[in-house]
């Protein structure tokens, strides 16, 4: 998948209900050659923040500010969402016993 598309996409799964952002974006070229070697170096990150920073300010002047406020609040949930998912598989994947030695 490349990272411009002219087809509408929907956000979320329509049988499940569940979001879809987190799979479209495994498809986007960049992620796919950042994770083809296992790891994010920091001159990967930087790149992914610039086309991040570079497409914020392509879109937020088009938004009205009721828009704005909405799409604001989305990437506020967005993000919140995809920081808990972090966490708790980082907590799933921590042993469930202690060390007794």
């Amino acid at each position: 998948m490349s990272t411009t598309t002219s087809a509408r996409v929907s956000w979320f799964d329509e049988s499940t209900e569940m979001p879809v952002i987190e799979q479209r974006a495994r498809q986007l070229d960049s992620f796919v050659q950042t994770m083809a070697d296992g790891k994010v170096e920091a001159s990967e990150l930087k790149a992914q923040e610039a086309r991040l920073v570079a497409l914020m300010k392509e879109i937020e002047p088009k938004l009205d500010d009721a828009l704005h406020a909405k799409v604001t609040q989305l990437l506020c949930e967005l993000t919140a969402y995809d920081l808990m998912q972090i966490i708790y598989t980082i907590q799933q994947a921590k042993p469930k016993t202690k060390f007794k030695g």
